[in-house]
C-alpha cells in the first residue's frame, strides 16, 4: 500500500495498545503537529487508525498569583498578624492587625473578604479574632499555588482552581488533546507492508512549463480536518458601533464636534449653569488634574457673563444661585465628565466661530466619572452628545429625533421620564427595554437648554435641544449584553468580542 510520507510515519509509529498524542507522534516522526493531525484524520477515514479527542485544562500563575506565592495570601498574612497581636485570646482592633500585617490598598479588601470564609476567625464592629486551631499550612489555595509553581499543572481540586481563577491568581486554559491508536485494519496494513509514495503538495510554475505535473502524484488534502485557530486583531465592537452611530447622525444632517478630553471646569460645568457647590463637582465625582492644575486662558467677557448668570440669573426676573462663585475654581482642569463641554465651546463661538441657526452638531467621545463599577457603570465610557439649534423647538421635536435615531438600530420601544438638570428645562431621561432580561435600562438624558445657560454663551434668538446618550448601553440593547465590563475594560471577555457578529 502506498501512502503519503506523513501517513506512513503515523502508521509506523502509532500503537494498537496505547493511544499516543499528536505531540508525541510529531516528536517521534520529526513532522509538525499540524501535519500529523492531517495525516491522522486521513488515516481515520480509511479505517486504519482511531483519533480520540479529550479536553485538557491547564492552570498557570498570573503575576498576582506569583506575588502571593512569595509574600503569602493576604488572608494568611492577616491571620498571622492577628495571632501576633493576641487575637486568639481576645478581639483586637482591626486597624492594629492590618497595620502589623503590612497589607495595603486592595490587599486589605481581599484579606477581609476571605478571612472568615476560610475559618481563620471573625470580623465584627471593627474588631478581629483569630482561631488558634486554624492551620494556614493546610490552606488549599496556597497549596495549589505552590504545586503550580513547582510545575505540577494537574491540581486535582477543581473547586480550588475555580476560586483561584475567580480571584485572578491563576489563568485556566482549555485545549483539545488528540490521541491516535491503530485499528485492526491498520495493523494488517502494516503487516502487509506500506511505503511512502512520492507526492508533491504544491503546483509550481516550473511543473506547468516542463509538463512534469502530468507524472507526479499530488498530496490529497482533507478540507474538513481541524486547522489551527488564528485570532487576528479586528476592530472592537464598541468602535464599530461608534462609527455606525456617526454614520446615522451624519445621515440625519449633523456635523461632528471635536475638543479636549482635559478641560477647565468652566467649560465642563460653569457654562452649563451648574453651581460651583453642586455635589457632582466635588473631588469625589471628578478626576482633577494634578499637573497642570488650571487652564492658561479663558475668554474674559464670557467668564463675566457666566459669573453674572450664576450670581444674578438672566433677565429682569432672573434669579441666580446666590452661592459662592470663584474664577480659580472655574479654571481648574479635570477630565471631562461629559462631552457637553464640547457643546459649550461650540455654542459660545470659541471653537469655530459664531454659529447662526439652524445648526446640528454631535460627538461620540469618551468621558470620565468616578462611579462605582457595576454592570452598567464604568469609570470611563463613551457618550453620544448632540444638540440642535433652531427656532421654536419643543419636547416633541426632541422625542421625534430620538425615535428616528434609535429606529436605525431596531429600537422602537423608548420610554421617557421627567428629570431635573441644572442646565435644561424641561428635561427627561430615556429608557429602553433590554432584549434578554426585559428590564428597563436608562440610555440617556436630555432636555431644552435653559436661558441661564444660553444667554451668556450668546445664543438669544433660538432654542437649543440637547442630549447625552450612552454608547455602551445602546450596545447592550442591540446585542443583549448584560454587563458592559464584558465589552471593554480590564475584565472584558475576549471570546465574546471575537465571536459577536456585527449587526447592521
Amino acid at each position: 500500500m502506498k501512502l503519503p510520507d506523513a501517513q506512513v510515519a503515523v502508521l509506523e509509529t502509532a500503537s494498537a495498545q496505547d493511544a499516543q498524542t499528536i505531540d508525541d507522534l510529531a516528536d517521534a516522526t520529526d513532522h509538525k503537529p499540524e501535519t500529523i493531525t492531517g495525516a491522522a484524520f486521513d488515516l481515520e477515514e480509511q479505517g486504519l487508525v482511531v483519533v480520540e479527542s479529550a479536553t485538557d485544562e491547564t492552570a498557570e500563575l498570573t503575576d498576582e498569583g506569583s506575588q502571593y506565592l512569595d509574600e503569602g495570601l493576604p488572608e494568611v498574612r492577616l491571620y498571622e498578624a492577628a495571632l501576633d497581636a493576641g487575637a486568639d485570646e481576645s478581639p483586637v482592633q482591626m486597624g492594629q492587625a492590618i497595620g502589623q500585617s503590612g497589607l495595603e490598598g486592595q490587599e486589605v479588601d481581599i484579606a477581609l473578604s476571605n478571612y472568615a470564609r476560610k475559618g481563620y476567625g471573625s470580623i465584627d464592629s471593627g474588631e478581629i479574632t483569630a482561631d488558634a486551631d486554624a492551620d494556614p499550612d493546610s490552606d488549599s489555595e496556597a497549596s495549589a499555588l505552590d504545586a503550580l509553581a513547582a510545575g505540577d499543572a494537574d491540581v486535582d481540586d477543581d473547586d480550588t482552581l475555580d476560586r483561584l481563577d475567580s480571584r485572578g491568581l491563576v489563568e485556566l486554559t482549555e485545549r483539545t488533546v488528540r490521541s491516535v491508536r491503530l485499528t485492526d485494519d491498520g495493523v494488517t496494513a502494516l503487516m502487509e507492508g506500506v511505503e511512502a509514495a512520492e507526492s508533491v503538495g504544491q503546483l509550481t510554475p516550473e511543473m506547468l512549463t516542463s509538463g512534469e505535473w502530468r507524472d507526479v502524484e499530488f498530496s490529497e488534502y482533507n478540507v474538513e480536518a481541524d486547522a489551527a485557530e488564528f485570532t487576528g486583531g479586528k476592530e472592537h465592537i464598541l468602535r464599530q458601533t461608534a462609527n455606525r452611530v456617526k454614520d446615522v447622525l451624519v445621515g440625519m444632517g449633523f456635523e461632528e464636534m471635536q475638543g479636549p478630553h482635559v478641560d477647565a471646569d468652566f467649560w465642563i460645568n460653569d457654562c452649563l449653569f451648574m453651581p460651583q457647590d453642586h455635589p457632582a463637582r466635588t473631588h469625589w465625582d471628578r478626576f482633577a488634574m494634578d499637573q497642570p492644575r488650571e487652564i492658561d486662558e479663558l475668554p474674559a467677557d464670557l467668564v463675566e457673563r457666566v459669573e453674572g448668570a450664576h450670581r444674578n440669573g438672566v433677565g429682569p426676573d432672573g434669579d441666580g444661585y446666590h452661592s459662592p462663585w470663584d474664577e480659580d475654581f472655574a479654571r481648574a482642569l479635570a477630565l471631562r465628565g461629559h462631552t457637553t463641554s464640547l457643546s459649550t465651546r461650540y455654542l459660545s463661538g470659541e471653537q469655530i466661530g459664531e454659529l447662526e441657526p439652524p445648526q446640528r452638531y454631535f460627538s461620540v467621545e469618551k468621558v470620565y466619572r468616578n462611579d462605582t463599577l457595576d454592570p452598567t457603570h464604568l469609570l470611563e465610557f463613551f457618550q453620544i452628545e448632540g444638540w440642535v439649534m433652531a427656532e421654536d423647538l419643543s419636547v416633541r421635536d426632541l422625542m421625534g429625533t430620538f425615535e428616528e435615531f434609535y429606529a436605525q438600530f431596531g429600537i422602537t420601544d423608548l420610554e421617557y421620564k421627567p428629570h431635573y438638570n441644572p442646565y435644561t428645562e424641561p428635561s427627561f431621561e430615556l429608557f429602553g427595554t433590554h432584549p434578554e432580561t426585559g428590564e428597563l435600562i436608562e440610555v440617556g438624558n436630555s432636555g431644552i437648554f435653559r436661558e441661564e445657560m444660553l444667554a451668556p454663551l450668546g445664543v438669544e434668538d433660538a432654542d437649543v435641544m440637547a442630549w447625552g446618550l450612552s454608547l455602551e448601553r445602546l450596545l447592550m440593547l442591540i446585542y443583549g449584553f448584560e454587563d458592559i465590563r464584558d465589552v471593554h475594560g480590564t475584565l472584558c471577555d475576549l471570546e465574546l468580542l471575537r465571536e459577536t457578529e456585527v449587526m447592521y
